[in-house]
């Protein structure tokens, strides 16, 4: 038996906000064989916009990896699309749960080339083709009650002082603060959209830090803690914009990002005998920009900040909002169309 304090420990990067998660770690065993551990909280009064629930259809239900990872057919249906569920142990105990996981090795998705980009968007397809079956476990109404549950200064985004900032002023492009005045009027309009357009099993997470492409090619999607309902083409809609906001895809290559994405999801639909319309998989994908309402006065509130983080880790301001306001006005021009579409 190994000793614990044999076995070294290195934190991974993740999101310390979230109620949920206590840590997540690499542990290195004394013959170089490595695992991850994420350890999961128990809710305890849990308040925010990051609260844990125990109510197994909010998107951010406590439990919902422990289910995840044991659902049998569910890794058969990503396996079988050329996915990749890791492996896992599984432990509860009375205020906290601790899932041992497979430590994939490959390429990570924050390097991801354009090919590596189009592999994931065809795979995803593939899997979301196929029903899933009902599950008690997986959430619901995300896109809604995620985006509608941040804590945001909204005022800001009408705000000319908050706009005059330099950081604002010298690097956001003309015409972005009209038009996200103009996402935020419809913003309910969009959310129903979305929520209108055909389903299917998601992860609701994905973006480049939650995938690795292993050398023979299948690709790992990891961090399955919000994972239910939502609209078909869901998924490629939050993981183009995300590359972007943390600087893992240039805000200049992003609508190449975007049409490579979408094309190759629906590619992977058709491969595995969908039939549905396309046009509703790219509405889907546009409206669900929807889910970065709150982001824009977000980053208006924090301009004036010494120092910017991208994904917790320091970055070059100007770099930083010069990026992340290209990635906003691409947003409110998908959501814009998918307005006008939709009322055709």
């Amino acid at each position: 038996m190994t000793a614990e304090a044999d076995v070294r420990t290195t934190t991974l990067r993740h999101n310390p906000l979230n109620a949920v998660t206590a840590t997540v770690e690499r542990l290195t065993y004394p013959d170089g064989s490595t695992a991850i551990r994420k350890q999961l909280r128990k809710p305890v009064q849990s308040t925010g916009p990051w609260a844990a629930s125990t109510d197994q259809r909010h998107w951010n239900y406590w439990r919902r990896e422990l289910e995840v990872y044991a659902d049998d057919e569910l890794r058969k249906q990503v396996a079988d699309a050329g996915l990749v569920l890791p492996a896992a142990q599984l432990a509860e105990h009375d205020d906290h749960a601790v899932l041992m996981l497979e430590d994939i090795g490959g390429t990570p998705g924050t390097q991801f080339s354009l090919a590596e980009h189009a592999a994931l968007a065809r795979a995803c397809g593939r899997w979301q083709a196929r029903p899933a079956a009902q599950r008690q476990w997986t959430s619901t109404g995300f896109l809604r009650d995620y985006s509608t549950s941040r804590d945001v200064p909204w005022h800001l985004a009408d705000d000319d002082a908050a706009w005059q900032q330099p950081l604002i002023a010298e690097t956001w492009p003309p015409g972005l603060r009209s038009a996200w005045l103009h996402l935020l009027a419809h913003r309910d309009d969009l959310l129903d959209l979305v929520a209108s357009l055909p389903r299917a099993r998601c992860h609701l997470d994905l973006w480049v830090c939650n995938v690795i492409q292993r050398p023979t090619g299948e690709i790992a999607l990891l961090d399955w803690a919000f994972t239910g309902d939502g609209a078909l083409g869901e998924d490629i809609g939050n993981h183009i914009p995300d590359a972007v906001f943390d600087l893992f895809w240039p805000a200049e290559q992003m609508h190449e990002l975007a049409e490579t994405c979408i094309g190759n999801y629906l590619d992977g639909l058709h491969e595995a005998g969908w039939r549905g319309d396309p046009d509703q998989v790219r509405l889907a994908v546009m409206a669900s920009g929807v889910k970065y309402a709150w982001f824009l006065p977000g980053l208006l509130g924090r301009a004036s900040a010494e120092s910017h983080s991208a994904y917790h880790q320091q970055a070059d301001s100007r770099h930083l909002y010069h990026q992340r306001g290209q990635a906003l006005a691409f947003v409110a021009d998908w959501c814009a169309e998918a307005l006008t579409r939709g009322r055709r």
